[in-house]
């Protein structure tokens, strides 16, 4: 009679649950198992609701001091733009100028991941750093960004909301000492929480974070960001109320063949962001050449900003005055032509110089005045061409912005989700999926990275290259290799060499000098080319005459990937493991089998995490 430990294997499924079991720890006993998945669950979504609550108060806080520095610094007007057209040409230099002063040597010496967008240090911390960032970016980030914006900085603060709420799930999970996984479901309820929060749009926080910062996600955990989203939300409704980011009319297609005039947007939105990505890393580089210290940027950054403002005030702040000015139709042609150029030099100014913001504003600002300028751009050639259509350029603005966010962030579901939350008018779906989708196409084609790719593959980590690298990017050598390794000495003879190998299981040896460093290793194909001259050899040759000198190392504080990376260039099976501090000492090997073994059961163990 079979017991139920001998037809599991006879039974795949049984065998299955089985081996859940033993990597979860779970109980063989199924009502226990799901009274565990139960209130894990439970208490997974309780945390989302306080994520959210405080990325929400983050979020809060940060628009507030924003709207503090702005009062300090602009004390006439109304609006940020009157603010600024009504004060005097020296504040216009000073101003920014002095921001740029503050903020420098808080960046450089204090929280670098402040400096620039902020979303590519979230997608890093995510692929590189076990979901792992600094307490003080929640606070520093804050108070840098919000300086920099209420001195005038063309930056959005979208990017920056997104960082500091990621900040925030970060710092909670490692407070809750949750694992891995959960850690990176945690910061992309943060990041989600920030979007929500400020847009009043808990569907694009949601497809934000699952299309920018995670790549990869497991479907059970999409809930608890949606959970975290919609609390952002409610709270932020509660202290602003339900407000509106942009001022809008109602969107009408007037023509079924205008939805070609839409692909047509887009198509030029492609371009448009292909141009504002190459200006930004443009003066990156630019700037990065200058010999100058690295804190004194920002302030030449804010100087420079001051001169563009004194020409055009548009320049200056976040721009969404710009924006609501596209989308009720009191933009004339010859302001959006203005706004265009001058955003994209005082953004590229801000981000090159290294102050902190993020692009998403700049994008939604260009994308308006870009739509504005395709509608008076039809509406000039339609009689041209016999036709007595007419078009309304606040629509095309509308479509603009989402086609510039969807070109300059490669993330068009979000871009489109952002829209139609913005308007909450079905009749634009179809546009703008045109716009958005052609617009993502031409910067993949003849571009072929986001604004936030391109900002880490400067730092020399690729992130387009799917799930199956990112599972490694997070795992660490020291946890994988063999602390207990075979080793020579420089003075053994081959007849000591051939009597070690064999009394060993190991195919490889490390070999080390009198002082216990690594000078080579000794691998059996460097063995055999000596076995036909036994006798000769055995005592004629060492350990020195037969190993290989050009060692191939891995620090203990390396990922897998890097260490797959080195196994297929280098073409070997095993590779020695030195101290992070001292790189001759060797602490242990590392085998390709290790890897690859180390790779399959991540894959089964989080396989099983998200069936939970």
């Amino acid at each position: 009679m079979s017991t139920p430990e001998s037809s599991s294997h006879h039974n795949p499924i049984a065998a299955i649950f089985k081996q859940s079991c033993r990597y979860l720890g779970r109980p063989k006993d199924t009502r226990v198992y799901w009274r565990r998945v139960r209130r894990r669950d439970f208490l997974l979504h309780l945390g989302a609701i306080v994520i959210g609550a405080l990325a929400a108060a983050g979020a809060i806080l940060f628009r507030t001091l924003i709207d503090f520095f702005q009062t300090l610094f602009w004390p006439h007007g109304a609006t940020f733009f009157d603010k600024v057209t009504v004060s005097p040409w020296w504040l216009l230099l000073l101003v920014p100028f002095f921001g740029g002063l503050v903020a420098g040597p808080v960046i450089t010496f204090f929280v670098p991941e402040a400096k620039g967008p902020g979303v590519p240090e979230v997608i890093l911390s995510v692929v590189k750093q076990q979901s792992y960032i600094r307490h003080r970016v929640t606070f520093l980030k804050a108070a840098v960004t919000s300086l920099l914006i209420g001195c005038g900085a063309s930056v959005g603060r979208e990017g920056p909301i997104v960082q500091i709420g990621a900040s925030v799930g970060s710092s909670l999970a490692r407070l809750w000492k949750l694992p891995l996984d959960l850690r990176r479901i945690c910061l992309a309820c943060g990041a989600a929480a920030g979007i929500a929060a400020t847009f009043n749009a808990p569907l694009a926080g949601t497809l934000f974070a699952i299309e920018v910062i995670l790549f990869d996600l497991e479907v059970a955990y999409i809930t608890t960001i949606i959970i975290a989203a919609i609390t952002a939300s409610k709270l932020s409704r509660l202290f602003w109320g339900d407000f509106q980011t942009f001022h809008h009319g109602h969107f009408v297609v007037s023509h079924h063949a205008e939805i070609g005039m839409y692909l047509v947007l887009g198509l030029l939105s492609g371009l448009v962001a292909i141009l504002f990505v190459r200006s930004i890393f443009a003066l990156d580089r630019l700037f990065f050449c200058l010999r100058l210290p690295e804190w004194t940027k920002p302030a030449l950054g804010g100087l420079l900003l001051g001169v563009l403002g004194l020409y055009s005030p548009y320049a200056l702040g976040v721009g969404y005055e710009s924006v609501n000015m596209a989308l009720d139709g009191s933009m004339t042609l010859q302001i959006a032509f203005l706004v265009f150029f001058t955003k994209i030099v005082a953004t590229s100014l801000c981000i090159g110089s290294g102050m902190s913001g993020g692009i998403f504003a700049p994008s939604l600002v260009l994308g308006a005045v870009t739509g504005t300028a395709f509608g008076f751009g039809l509406n000039a050639l339609f009689p041209l061409l016999g036709l007595h259509w007419s078009v309304t350029p606040a629509n095309y603005a509308l479509a603009g912005m989402g086609a510039i966010v969807a070109g300059t962030t490669l993330a068009p579901i979000t871009a489109i989700l952002t829209i139609f939350e913005l308007t909450m008018s079905y009749s634009i779906i179809l546009p703008l999926m045109a716009a958005c989708i052609v617009s993502a196409m031409i910067v993949r084609r003849f571009y072929g990275y986001s604004a936030y790719e391109k900002k880490l593959l400067d730092r020399g980590v690729n992130i387009v290259r799917g799930h199956d690298v990112g599972v490694l990017r997070n795992l660490i050598v020291r946890d994988f290799m063999t602390r207990e390794f075979e080793s020579l000495s420089l003075k053994d003879t081959f007849f000591d060499v051939l009597g070690r190998v064999c009394r060993s299981k190991e195919p490889q040896y490390v070999v080390l000098d009198d002082e216990e460093r690594l000078v080579g290793v000794v691998t059996l194909r460097d063995i055999s080319p000596y076995l036909g001259d036994f006798h000769e050899n055995k005592d004629a040759l060492t350990a020195k005459d037969i190993m290989s000198s050009e060692v191939v190392t891995l620090t203990e504080n390396a990922d897998l990937e890097d260490a797959l990376n080195i196994f297929e260039q280098h073409r070997v099976s095993f590779v020695p493991v030195v101290s992070q501090h001292f790189t001759d000492h060797v602490i242990g090997t590392l085998k390709k089998d290790d890897v690859l073994s180390a790779y399959k059961t991540w894959v089964i163990k989080d396989g099983f995490l998200s069936c939970g």
